[in-house]
Parts: structure tokens; sequence; C-alpha cells
């Protein structure tokens, strides 16, 4: 049997297994459970009428009493337009709706948030924000999702100007955060600064644009990071630039991917696969970093990369190579953090202290649990262990408080520091 009938294979048992999963033994992933007793009259007196008007009288009195009588104050609404789902591309809000279950699955099992998923039919970003808009005060906090490029930027930005709770675009700044983070340790590793790194991205959708932003705002040089598109190098002189790429366009005069690699000390890749050759490779820096992130396919294999550099830190986005570059690392943790200090918005501070508490936690020793979760002896810093791993117990102790204390300094925070997080 060849390499590719045996991936067949497998890619077949897979699906098979995910249907049946997504299926049985009832249909979907999430539900909607009822948190208080209803067993008795009194308890549906409680619960509805007559019992259920005095918080609504509360409620209408202040606002603010609505996350102390309601579920809003736990509760993320999940919502796509179905422009960009995972890989797969504009196939419709309805298609859209496992990811978003999956999403809810995500942030109730590492933080314990309650989730609507809204699958929005819009043809126009107004149309999706108006409907977003509208639905937002049942919420404590929106997760965009699966939006297309250069409208997720758009969106974003417009709802959170307009709303007084948390607009956060995972595709976005989840994957910014997890780069970041690994990025730091990685060039720990290697000696080098942020600061004076030369970095190559490739891919100037959501995903790449938001990390370029994110890591000027953490210290790199914006003439120091080239990003990439499908015309090349995204540069000043550039004519045919919308404005988010013209945020992140450099002063410089290469202009082919061949020429951004030369001499670079940083890749990431947030692009496709086998993008990268090994001659860009080679022409890199000395102690290379790189980040292939397109799954399943990275831009560069990690066995074809380290046949050609035995001096190189690489992640992917894959679970079965070291430092698997996941958002699970940071959406439910920092939107955790957001909603137990009422925050308004989450905003650059919160994002970089994110960044920071997941680059800290891996310097520190790994306990007993997640090395039996992962099947290994030991795990500690180094080369194959720059970011935490995603069943590590520890990320809901020290990412959340991170990004609350964030909140308050930078104030955004509408309540006060939670009794259960460790003391300021």
């Amino acid at each position: 049997m060849s390499e590719g009938d045996a991936r067949e294979d497998v890619d077949f048992e897979i699906n098979q297994a995910a249907l049946e999963y997504h299926a049985k033994p009832r249909p979907g992933k999430i539900s909607v459970e009822v948190s208080k007793p209803a067993e008795t009259s009194r308890d549906l007196s409680l619960a509805y009428t007559p019992g259920v008007a005095e918080p609504v009288r509360r409620i209408a009195a202040n606002p603010d009493d609505a996350y102390r009588y309601t579920a809003k104050g736990n509760l993320v609404a999940v919502i796509t337009d179905g422009s960009a789902v995972l890989g797969l591309g504009r196939v419709g809000s309805l298609a859209g709706k496992p990811v978003m279950e999956g999403k809810g699955v995500l942030f109730k099992h590492f933080a314990d948030i309650d989730v609507f998923d809204i699958e929005v039919d819009a043809d126009t970003p107004q149309e999706f924000m108006d409907v977003v808009r509208r639905i937002a005060p049942t919420f404590g906090g929106i997760n965009l999702e699966d939006i297309a490029a250069p409208h997720c930027f758009e969106i974003e930005q417009a709802l959170i100007e307009q709303l007084d709770i948390p607009v956060f675009h995972d595709d976005q700044h989840g994957t910014a955060i997890i780069i970041a983070a690994g990025l730091l340790n990685a060039l720990e590793l290697q000696e080098k600064s942020l600061e004076d790194a030369q970095i190559v991205i490739l891919g100037a959708g959501a995903a790449g644009i938001a990390s370029a932003r994110l890591l000027i705002a953490m210290g790199a040089h914006r003439n120091n990071i080239l990003m990439i598109d499908r015309k090349g190098v995204i540069h000043v002189g550039r004519e045919d630039l919308n404005p988010y790429k013209f945020g992140v366009a450099a002063e410089t005069d290469k202009r082919t991917l061949e020429d951004a690699m030369a001499g670079a000390d940083v890749f990431i890749g947030v692009s496709g696969p086998d993008l990268i050759t090994k001659g860009m490779l080679a022409s890199m820096a000395p102690k290379p970093v790189v980040f292939a992130l397109s799954n399943p396919v990275p831009e560069i294999r990690p066995e074809v990369a380290q046949g050609v550099r035995d001096d190189l830190i690489m992640a992917t986005g894959r679970s079965d190579y070291p430092n698997q570059v996941n958002n699970v690392l940071g959406f439910p943790f920092i939107f955790r953090g957001a909603l137990d200090v009422r925050a308004r918005r989450i905003n650059e501070a919160m994002q970089i202290a994110a960044a920071h508490a997941l680059k800290e936690l891996t310097h520190e020793p790994v306990p007993e649990r997640v090395l039996a979760a992962y099947g290994v002896e030991s795990l500690q810093f180094g080369p194959d262990y720059i970011l935490p791993k995603p069943l590590d117990p520890r990320l809901r102790k020290v990412v959340p408080p991170a990004v609350a204390r964030a909140a308050i300094q930078s104030g955004v925070a509408r309540g006060d520091w939670p009794a259960h997080y460790p003391p300021i």
C-alpha cells in the first residue's frame, strides 16, 4: 500500500468516526440544561410567573443587575456568517454550525463558559453587524468565528465600538496570541530578541495581519516584518492594498517570498501547504524559528525542514508534532478572565497579558497528570516545548487572572477582582 493510499484510509476512518460522533446518540455536540430546581410548584413559581417579575423589575431599574439575576455574565455568543469555515471556504452559515457547536464544547470544557451558537445568513457586513448588535444584550461576550477577510476586520472593529461587551474574532487574535507566546520562547532559546528579529509572515488574511499587529505592539519593528500575499511582499509602494494590508506594509526593496526568506530569523506561515522550499529554508539566518501553521499540511513539513536545518525551532498547527499552535490555549481562558471582571472589551493589553502568561507557564515544571495525558515521561522548556499543552489544568489558573488584571489596569473592567482569584 502506498503512503497516499494509507493516508486516504486514515482520513476515511476519521471522517466516518466524526459523523458517528456528531450524529449519535443525540445529534449535535451541545445542549441547554436547567441550572435551578424545577421539581415543585414553588420552584416553578420562582422560575417563572409570578416570581420572575421581581428580577425583571430590578434589571429594568439597573441593567447591571442582569449579571446578578440571569446567565448573561457567563454566556458567550459564537457567531458566524459561514464565509470562511475552517479550510473549506464559503460553505454558508448552516454548514458552519458543527464548527460553532465545537467551539461551544471547548468554551464549556476548558473554561466552564456557556455558549449559544448563532449562524447568520447575511449578504453584507452591515446586515451581519445589525443582527449581532440587536442580539448583544443577551450575552456577556461575542466570539466572532470563521468570517472572511477583509470583512472580518471591519465587522469586529465596528462591533467593538458599538457594544459594551467583549467582541473577539478568534481567527485573528486567538491565533496571534498563541503565535506571540511561542515565538517569544523560541527566540529566547535561539538567543534572539523580538525587537531585532527579521520576520516573514506568509498569508495576509485575518491571522496573518493580526499576528503582525500584535508582534509590533509587543516590540517588533514594523519594517522588520515582511508580509507576503499572493502578489508578493506587502510594501508601501504597492497601490493595490486595502487599509488593513497597508497598515502592515513595510518599506523594503524585497518583492518575492524568496527575497524575504533570505536572512530571515523567523518564518510564520498561515497560508497553504508546501509553499516553502528547501532552498528558502536554507537561506534563512542561523538558528531560525519556523512556524508552519497551514493545516493539515504545513508550509514545510517538519521532517523536511529538519533534514535541511539542524539549528531550527519549529512549530506547526498539528497535534502529532511538537509545539502545536492551538487556539484552545487562548480563547476560553481569555474570555474567562474578561467575563470574570465584566470587561467592556478584550483590548491589546489583555491580549499581551495572555501571551506572556502562556510564555511563562511553559517555563514551569509540568505536572504528572499532563505527562500522563500525553503519554510522555517528561516535558521541559526547550526546542520541543515552547507552548503549554491544551490539557494542562494550570491554564485556567494562570491565564484568566492575567487577562483580568490587565482589564482592570487598562480601565475596561466594570467588576471587582474576583474573590476566587489569587490576591493581586
